[in-house]
């Protein structure tokens, strides 16, 4: 069973970190193989959970886009250096493939070989040296050991084919001699007096016991085979190393993490048909055939607190959606199949997945209890925000008895652990809870930030003023904005670019200037974007 990731958004804030992590220890509860993962740096509120209830941090996932290890290439499919032509060549045939890594003891990928390299070795090559182990003539050659002195094999072939008069009169024999030989004893004899490298006696040949004493004495390897002559001289090449053939040290490879639709754009320019696929140590890990990129497995992912595309993970359109729990409006995101989509009026998604929890009566840990009830007092402000709901108000006093805390004490300690300005820059303070959303294609974008005390941000708003317009400007959005909320003054003050004075003016008036209060103002879901949207729509 492969692992499901669940995540919220990117930017995340406590209800996206906190309903991840408690949704996935509800699936695992229940037989899933599932994880918690986050998109981006969790802010000080989430942090101050998270320590307080003693949970670790989800890891980061940087995206979902489809890689390689994410397609059913041919994994573990390479030969080792020191195999033989012939066994390349049947691995390739069984395989169907036309091109084979070749790789070192450890794995190390060292080169490709192809059909074509094997068809010019063949046809085009010398044949008449022999560079291979004993192994590979026994294995090629159905061989019989009959003497063994050398575990590697490296000399000049002869084979016997003159009469024996010729070969004892005009051809000397020596140590580098690789000599294919029937029952010639007169032949063998002469061989094993002058200390050949190796004798294959083909057809099952004798050697008579005072030659094979000789052999012993000179260190003559002997290999017996039932081939005959003819088929020995075509298979004897073939037990040559198979980095004897290797015409392609460099070629394109890929890292098993590489991204599919880099591989696509180089395919398209380089057009080959096989590419060794290899570890960031260089070790080989199989051969992607281009045909085998139809092949795939998307990374399987659950989302909660969101479900437009420009919030989620990166390469979300590459990804198995199985399910969406969501507390907000229909987004951009679609799916190729139908899935579980949660969907509710509630004031945090952790009031849904408590729900989740009482509907398939699967106990809830204090430290998952404190999970869920941290993400509903930070998503309701403490139950005061307008997108409270009864759900969201009994869910909090269940959950505030089974993680032992009085909500409305912890809850203000949480909210202040966010409100603190220490060692955060201005951007840090924009993106601490930042979403952007898309209409008529039309893009904005609303950071909101928690504070008791304005005046530190106003202190420096030019400063925040300038990294709103560069927002932007960079990406070409109608509005960036930034809500600071002040649950104690029930409201929010709001510091926009300077290009969207004319959206802003319509909505709040034509006072409207940077730092202006905005009372009653507290949930940019109901407060903000519906009103933005309105705006730019019309």
């Amino acid at each position: 069973m492969s692992k499901t990731y669940i995540f919220g958004h990117r930017n995340p804030d406590s209800d996206s970190v906190l309903s991840a992590i408690a949704l996935s220890y509800l699936k695992n509860e229940l037989g899933e193989d599932t994880e918690a993962r986050i998109l981006g740096n969790i802010n000080k509120e989430t942090t101050y959970a998270l320590k307080y209830f003693n949970i670790k941090i989800p890891k980061y996932l940087n995206d979902v886009k489809l890689q390689l290890k994410d397609i059913n290439y041919h994994k573990h499919l390479f030969i080792k250096d020191t195999d033989s032509i012939y066994t390349g060549y049947q691995l390739m045939i069984r395989e169907n493939i036309t091109g084979l890594p070749v790789v070192k003891d450890n794995n190390e990928f060292v080169g490709l070989i192809t059909i074509k390299d094997l068809s010019h070795t063949i046809i085009n090559e010398n044949i008449e040296d022999l560079y291979t182990s004993y192994q590979n003539l026994l294995y090629v050659l159905k061989g019989e050991e009959i003497t063994h002195f050398n575990d590697e094999i490296v000399g000049k072939l002869l084979v016997a084919s003159y009469r024996s008069t010729t070969i004892l009169n005009n051809i000397e024999l020596n140590n580098n001699n690789i000599l294919i030989v029937g029952d010639r004893h007169s032949i063998i004899e002469y061989a094993v007096n002058n200390s050949v490298k190796l004798i294959i006696l083909t057809g099952d040949s004798e050697i008579k016991p005072e030659h094979l004493a000789i052999a012993q004495k000179n260190q003559v390897n002997i290999i017996r085979t039932p081939y005959d002559t003819y088929h020995v001289t075509r298979l004897v090449t073939l037990t040559n190393y198979i980095k004897t053939m290797i015409r392609s040290y460099n070629p394109v490879k890929f890292e098993d993490t590489d991204f599919v639709d880099t591989v696509i754009d180089i395919n398209n320019k380089l057009k080959h048909t096989n590419y060794p696929i290899v570890d960031k140590k260089n070790r080989c890990l199989g051969l992607l055939k281009i045909t085998d990129l139809s092949e795939k497995n998307p990374k399987k992912v659950v989302l909660v607190d969101h479900n437009e595309k420009a919030q989620s993970a990166e390469g979300i359109e590459e990804a198995d959606i199985l399910e969406i729990i969501d507390h907000h409006n229909l987004g951009s995101i679609t799916t190729s199949n139908p899935i579980n989509f949660r969907n509710m009026a509630v004031g945090s998604t952790c009031t849904i997945v408590y729900t989740m929890f009482k509907e398939r009566k699967i106990a809830i840990p204090s430290s998952i209890a404190g999970a869920l009830l941290s993400g509903i007092l930070s998503d309701t402000l403490i139950l005061k925000s307008p997108t409270a709901t009864s759900k969201d108000i009994e869910a909090v006093k269940d959950l505030a008895q089974l993680a032992g805390v009085d909500y409305q004490e912890y809850g203000l300690n949480l909210l202040k652990a966010g409100t603190s300005l220490e060692g955060m820059t201005k951007e840090d303070v924009l993106y601490n809870d930042y979403k952007v959303f898309t209409i008529n294609d039309k893009t904005f974008a609303i950071g909101q930030f928690f504070t008791m005390n304005f005046s530190d941000i106003e202190r420096e708003i030019d400063e925040y003023l300038h990294v709103l317009n560069e927002v932007a400007e960079a990406n070409n959005y109608s509005l960036v904005a930034l809500y600071v909320t002040d649950i104690i003054n029930n409201g929010s003050y709001v510091i926009y670019n300077t290009k969207a004075k004319d959206i802003m003016e319509v909505a709040y008036g034509k006072n409207i200037r940077q730092g202006y209060f905005i009372k009653g103002c507290l949930s940019r879901k109901k407060h903000v974007v519906p009103l933005i949207m309105s705006i730019i729509e019309s």
